[in-house]
């Protein structure tokens, strides 16, 4: 695949399927994650797969943190979490391994983590797979951070399902005008 094209036509797949990336796929997959922005070569990142039987367990752990922070949550609430990882047949999670470091602050660790989600992202489309990249309150929850075992130093960024997308029903990307987000600084002249 073309390079340009691909950064120009990446985008988000939510419906997917079987097969779930195998493992040479899952290889090139960190292999383009691994070459994200890496200030000070800290290498602040770290992915766990997570698949078959495990993505229940993980929907589990969902709905134990609801529970946790909305005790009187409707059962519905309850399946729709415990049914979350099961959208997709494989899920890395991305956490950034966050280092004190007297040049590479905290901010930018996670930053290159995500660089390198994003570099993940990328190598999917490229291969003709499926990706969408999930946070929402159960990335930023600590009792799925105990599950997940994450050592205090870690945060998740969140979790890229992986799949094969439905045959035909890639959407186009929308067309965006980059004058519409970029300007000239002149200085505050």
């Amino acid at each position: 695949m073309d390079a340009l094209d691909l950064l120009l036509n990446r985008v988000s797949v939510t419906r997917l399927f079987d097969p779930a990336p195998d493992e040479a796929q899952l290889d090139l997959l960190f292999r383009a994650a691994l070459r994200a922005p890496d200030h000070g070569q800290l290498r602040p990142w770290r992915f766990l797969v997570i698949q078959g039987a495990a993505r229940e367990r993980l929907g589990e752990l969902f709905v134990e943190s609801l529970k946790l922070s909305d005790p009187d949550c409707s059962e519905e609430a309850l399946q729709k979490a415990r049914k979350m990882p099961l959208r997709a047949p494989m899920l890395v999670v991305v956490v950034a391994r966050l280092q004190s470091h007297p040049k590479v602050p905290e901010s930018e660790q996670a930053l290159a983590a995500a660089c390198a989600a994003h570099g993940l992202l990328l190598a999917a489309y490229a291969q003709g797979l499926g990706a969408v990249w999930r946070t929402g309150a159960f990335s930023y929850d600590e009792h799925v951070a105990r599950g997940l075992e994450l050592a205090a130093h870690e945060r998740l960024l969140g979790f890229i399902y992986l799949g094969t997308p439905e045959e035909g029903r890639l959407r186009t990307p929308p067309a965006l005008e980059p004058r519409d987000f970029v300007s000239q600084w002149h200085g505050g002249v």
